[in-house]
């Protein structure tokens, strides 16, 4: 079979006017970045259509495919007649080099022109960047200018960015040879940081100015909050992201529109594209289709607990996306023999899907459908098995071959999301935003996770009590852990029990809302593997790019 991007160059795309056309836009709603690329210039309207959330089960590394499955999904809607829209996140260009490889899809489901999405795009990564670092960077000039604002070097809480996994700047020295002030600073991956979130959960311009100003730096020596605003620079950072703020438009290979912006990692920030993309593709399709990173209990958690409270929208369905092999690996299955047939591993597997269909229907409220992403290596006795036991759990599974068949593979799907959503029910929430910041992590660990509780370091319990007594208590938490297990502990597969979720240190986003709670060893600053997909990715002697993936 062809390579993804060997696909994605075969492929005959259309103009992007054609694309925005079939949402209702004209040429002077859209500004062209090229011919298949185009920033929406125009709110979207009153009209709200349907929305479908596609989550999945913890996943291995590489993934279960669900962004090619949302693809799929929207392309098999796309062939039943619906006028639909994709709303995804931007990649990043850390798993682009790193281990997962591009993030637009892939076989015959993905969104196009590859190559530009997964790597520059049009630029909002790059904006994202360089407006975190503008603030970090009037923030040191300040002290180093005679500190009028009195700023503790000591508590300078917001950290420089980039847009790649580089280990080595975890943990750094700046200001040194008297060139400022010399303070630790730690960089974070641009898909982490606060400016992200902003970007994402800003619902105009005006309010992505006031979150920007709504960041807190750090700390004066009265032990008071300095915000970004004090230091005068909220101004400068929208105006770098007054473009980025506008969602993308392209397409999928079989010119389904899609809407791709914004870019948070859901194990170490919220996970979802942006609400103003949201809301395009809202108001001018009948259909949306979105994703959320990771597991449900990550990605999925924070669009229906966070993003669905800031931005007044809810799903119709929710689909879980998971694979045979998955399963199998949850159920101890060897590593390097996941296509063996396997049924004993997959029987012990299977809680960890059964788990993340409960918290749908039992805690969120929400109709759900399952997508097994199909291998070849998947045998008949092993898509019985799972059929049999997503129907027992009370759900229903489709087997879907939309990587080799592109939409054609997502139609059953489509019909099986389009009858679930008539049934859609009021969403819940895991837990009461009035509640203590420490209640609504429990209520996310006990009901979402199925752990027992959490262990709260004292340094977190301290910053719990700060937050409380500044007012930032009624604010939704985010949970930072690894994506591999219910639990904080990458290594307990499946649907672990009585375990504890060890949070050591809380983090108050200011500007962008929330209150992130950092639980076992995750890094806000990845590193690359051993054999990073860097080491494959070139250009060939006619100057295309080769080994995109």
């Amino acid at each position: 079979m062809l390579s993804d991007i060997e696909i994605a160059k075969a492929a005959k795309l259309q103009d992007i006017g054609v694309i925005a056309a079939k949402l209702g836009l004209g040429e002077e709603d859209i500004e062209r970045y090229g011919k298949y690329k185009a920033k929406i210039v125009v709110p979207a309207g009153k009209k709200r259509g349907r929305l479908v959330l596609v989550t999945a089960i913890n996943p291995t590394a590489s993934g279960e495919g669900k962004t090619t499955v949302s693809i799929g999904l929207a392309d098999g809607m796309a062939r039943l007649g619906k006028k639909v829209c994709l709303a995804l996140r931007e990649p990043s260009l850390g798993p682009v080099f790193g281990i997962k490889g591009g993030a637009a899809g892939g076989g015959y489901a993905q969104v196009v022109p590859m190559e530009d999405i997964n790597l520059h795009f049009t630029g909002d990564l790059h904006a994202i960047t360089a407006a975190n670092n503008l603030l970090c960077a009037v923030l040191d000039n300040h002290i180093f200018r005679g500190n009028a604002l009195d700023i503790d070097p000591a508590k300078v809480y917001f950290r420089r960015c980039l847009d790649m996994n580089d280990r080595s700047l975890r943990n750094v020295l700046v200001g040194r040879g008297g060139e400022g002030t010399e303070r630790e600073e730690h960089f974070e991956i641009t898909a982490a940081s606060e400016v992200m979130a902003i970007l994402c959960l800003a619902t105009s311009l005006a309010d992505l100015q006031k979150r920007l100003g709504d960041i807190i730096v750090g700390e004066n020596r009265k032990g008071e909050y300095v915000f970004a605003r004090d230091l005068g620079v909220e101004g400068a950072m929208c105006a770098l992201l007054k473009d980025a703020v506008k969602p993308n438009l392209v397409q999928t290979l079989e010119g389904t529109p899609a809407i791709v912006h914004g870019g948070p990692f859901a194990n170490i920030a919220h996970g979802c594209n942006s609400i103003l993309a949201t809301y395009a593709a809202l108001g001018l399709a009948d259909w949306t289709v979105t994703e959320a990173g990771f597991g449900a209990d990550l990605g999925a958690e924070k669009f229906l607990d966070t993003k669905c409270r800031i931005a007044g929208i809810e799903p119709d369905c929710v689909v879980i996306v998971a694979t045979v092999k998955a399963l199998k690996l949850h159920g101890g299955a060897d590593k390097a023999d996941l296509a063996a047939e396997d049924l004993s591993a997959l029987e012990r597997g299977l809680p960890n899907l059964f788990k993340h269909i409960e918290n749908i229907r039992n805690v969120y409220n929400k109709p759900v459908v399952v997508a097994m992403n199909r291998f070849a290596s998947d045998t008949p006795a092993e898509i019985d098995a799972v059929m049999r036991g997503v129907r027992a759990a009370g759900a229903e599974a489709v087997f879907t071959d939309v990587f080799l068949k592109g939409g054609a593979g997502g139609e059953e799907l489509a019909e099986a999301v389009c009858k679930a959503a008539q049934n859609s029910t009021a969403l819940h929430y895991s837990y009461d935003l009035n509640d203590p910041i420490a209640k609504k992590i429990e209520d996310v660990v006990t009901r979402v996770y199925g752990g027992a509780g959490v262990e709260f370091s004292p340094a977190a319990r301290e910053k719990m009590a700060e937050a409380e007594a500044r007012g930032y208590g009624k604010l939704p938490v985010i949970v930072a852990k690894t994506q591999y297990s219910l639990s904080d502990d990458a290594k307990l597969l499946a649907r672990p029990q009585g375990f504890t979720v060890h949070v050591r240190d809380i983090i108050v986003k200011g500007g962008a809302g929330f209150i992130v709670a950092v639980a076992g060893n995750i890094m806000l600053m990845p590193g690359l593997g051993a054999h990073p997909a860097a080491e494959r990715i070139g250009v060939d002697e006619k100057g295309e790019i080769v080994g995109l993936s």
